[in-house]
């Protein structure tokens, strides 16, 4: 559901599936691709979306390293998405920018790992990232904590057991990350610190109180709590 809200078109949508392999993985994947195949298509915003929808898709499909496991239904209608679950493994994805670049729409990449050693080294080549999503239990504690040094440093969100297309307008939520995935990496798009993308701060030196802000007079005449020479009032 997350992969196709939208038809991919979600910021956050998860383009990339990264771990271990085994049968847990193996489980996941069949399971995944499974629902995809009944997955409708859905019409795209606009055919330049669509028209690179369908590169990236191409690329993917056509590559001798990538495995298809499942697309979903064909549309009837012009610039509908067709859904798209592929697999690789870590040593060709870090081998081939070609597979690093984002598909934007309702496609992901999984890729194997043969141990946590490799999943931190995909985690040490991924650009900047607006989300980056733990799915885990109590047993993947340490591994979680090793990989958490790298995942501050690649993701402006980091969830545990969810999908990062849901997004909460709140207080705390951070909807940025480093660069390319936002061009202002100190500061969230989405909640209450968004405010500080539209703000630029002005020092005002020996100005007489009567061409002062009224935020600044030393008479606070609009009862701010502020920081004066130091010390916190009102």
């Amino acid at each position: 559901a997350s992969l196709n809200m939208g038809a991919g078109q979600f910021c956050t949508n998860p383009g990339l599936v990264i771990a271990e392999k085994g049968e847990a993985l193996d489980a996941f994947v069949a399971k995944a691709g499974e629902v995809l195949k009944g997955s409708a298509s859905q019409t795209m915003l606009t055919p330049g979306i669509y028209d690179a929808y369908q590169q990236g898709v191409g690329r993917l499909s056509s590559h001798d390293k990538v495995r298809e496991v499942a697309r979903g239904q064909v549309g009837e209608t012009p610039n509908q998405c067709q859904s798209g679950l592929f697999v690789t493994t870590a040593a060709d994805f870090l081998a081939d920018e070609a597979l690093q670049e984002e598909v934007f729409g309702s496609t992901s990449l999984v890729i194997e790992c043969a141990d946590a050693a490799e999943v931190k080294q995909v985690a040490e080549h991924l650009e900047g990232q607006l989300t980056v999503t733990l799915q885990m239990d109590d047993a993947d504690l340490d591994a979680a904590r090793a990989l958490l040094p790298t995942l501050e440093r690649k993701a402006g969100r980091l969830l545990v057991n969810g999908w990062p297309t849901g997004v909460e307008v709140c207080h705390a939520m951070v909807h940025g990350g480093p660069y390319p995935a936002t061009s202002d990496s100190r500061t969230t798009s989405v909640g209450s610190a968004a405010i500080f993308r539209f703000l630029r701060p002005v020092c005002y030196q020996a100005l007489p109180e009567g061409l002062l802000p009224e935020a600044l007079k030393e008479s606070n005449p609009l009862g701010l709590k502020r920081l004066y020479d130091g010390q916190r009032e009102g």
